[in-house]
């Protein structure tokens, strides 16, 4: 093993073990866990949504992973969007009555902060909580951040748990706003500019 750990694009036969990753780094994520508490139900639903909200990355080469599938990041180029029809199902099969109406809130924000200027947007990244405090998040930021540098383009996201923030602001990210509805847990808009 190399002293600093590759980062590599997740092809096809990486996209499972990415996926898998990526499920259990959001397993104590706030906003997933308030959307799916019963464990069973979130096991069952989050790998669905996550190639729903970034599986788009996987067609276009920009899901990128460390050795041994520790972290991942889902990166959507710019012009490329979430599965928002198949986000949408997910909701309406999934969600309790209670906070479906806070849900909804909580996407309308998402969309309302969503820059319109072209930009990378990174909808998921984690690293398996095995592995967490390692460096990893920061060296799948600089590898993605590096590629927004060279083409000049803005970077944006969504963190959904308030202690990955200063990380985000570290990589250049400035928070533009607050996402909350009701019960829901804050959802943090932020950009980075354009070079």
């Amino acid at each position: 093993m190399s002293a600093v750990p590759e980062v590599k694009s997740a092809d096809a036969s990486m996209q499972a073990s990415a996926i898998s990753t990526i499920v259990l780094g959001f397993a104590a994520d706030p906003m997933t866990r308030w959307v799916w508490p019963d464990s069973s139900e979130y096991l069952k639903v989050m790998p669905r949504f996550v190639k729903a909200f970034g599986g788009g990355a996987f067609e276009h080469g920009t899901a990128d992973i460390t050795e041994g599938a520790r972290a991942a990041a889902l990166w959507l180029p710019p012009g490329v969007a979430p599965d928002e029809a198949e986000m949408g199902a997910i909701m309406e099969e999934t969600l309790r009555p209670e906070i479906a109406e806070d849900v909804g809130a909580v996407m309308k924000g998402m969309a309302e902060y969503h820059p319109h200027e072209p930009h990378w947007y990174l909808p998921l990244i984690a690293a398996d909580p095995k592995w967490i405090g390692q460096g990893l998040g920061a060296l799948l930021m600089k590898h993605a951040l590096r590629r927004c540098d060279e083409q000049g383009i803005a970077a944006y996201l969504e963190s959904s748990n308030p202690r990955n923030i200063s990380l985000y602001e570290r990589h250049g990210f400035k928070i533009i706003g607050k996402i909350q509805r009701g019960a829901s847990p804050v959802l943090t808009p932020m950009l980075r500019p354009r070079p």
